[in-house]
């Protein structure tokens, strides 16, 4: 068992801006190297609008009319359990991430794809092409959040594809605790934890700026850039889009900061 005096985030409150399965781990593990995370959800998830539309596509995805299907977050695995979706040995299966990649296994459905380095819609656009043919047409089915970015879809049409692409959920705001707000603007926190850039915008909305004394941790590059075109201060990058990453990036960082 790790020591008092070895556990590299000893007495560090870190904000973890999102509940769940995912933001409660994230907290087991923080706490595992003497950290004190603070869980304050900041945004949720709601059911699509569209519920039509999304149980035809699923309908027609379990008949295998499409050659791919494509994960963009583990909100999404949490949409296809509560639809009990099928998913045909025939379509391939392409996740945006490695925690995403996790959440569909877990749900016991199989990964063939998951981007080696840039685990954004730019990077699984470009690991995709490894499995076009010439002058082929692919079939692809792309579940998606209602605010994310038209990168993927685009990009594949362009490509010469066929692509439908679904509203899966909605991303809602979540008031903060207001004693946690207070914490925040009086600088007790020692790291404050972006994972989203829907979780950047409820924080500059709700949070506005956050003291100097507080690292603003972004858990990879696309999120980092999300993060500043919200006015937000970015003080570390996780190299990769995973918790484990976002967790390095701080341990690395609290080495040459011992007086946070």
């Amino acid at each position: 068992m790790m020591s008092e005096s070895l556990k590299p985030l000893q007495g560090w409150r870190v904000l973890v801006p999102r509940g769940g399965p995912w933001g409660h781990g994230i907290a087991a593990d923080l706490r595992a190297i003497g950290a004190l995370p603070v869980v304050a959800p900041l945004i949720n998830f709601a059911p699509t609008e569209d519920t039509e539309a999304l149980v035809f596509a699923l309908d027609r995805l379990a008949s295998g009319s499409f050659d791919w299907l494509t994960v963009m977050s583990a909100t999404t695995v949490d949409v296809l359990l509560a639809h009990q979706a099928s998913v045909p040995l025939t379509t391939r299966i392409a996740a945006v991430g490695e925690t995403t990649a996790a959440a569909l296994v877990l749900a016991g459905y199989k990964v063939d794809l998951v981007p080696h380095e840039d685990n954004s819609a730019e990077g699984l656009l470009a690991e995709m092409k490894q499995f076009e043919e010439a002058g082929a047409s692919l079939r692809i089915l792309t579940l998606r959040s209602e605010i994310a970015k038209s990168i993927l879809t685009p990009g594949l049409v362009k490509r010469g594809h066929t692509v439908e692409s679904v509203i899966a959920y909605r991303t809602i705001g979540v008031p903060i605790d207001p004693s946690v707000k207070a914490d925040v603007a009086a600088g007790l926190m020692q790291a404050l934890l972006i994972t989203s850039g829907s979780v950047a915008e409820q924080i500059q909305l709700q949070l506005g700026a956050v003291p100097e004394s507080t690292i603003v941790a972004c858990i990879g590059p696309v999120t980092a850039q999300d993060a500043r075109s919200y006015g937000l201060r970015v003080d570390l990058v996780a190299q990769e889009g995973s918790a484990s990453s976002l967790i390095e990036a701080l341990i690395e960082t609290a080495k040459h900061t011992p007086d946070r």
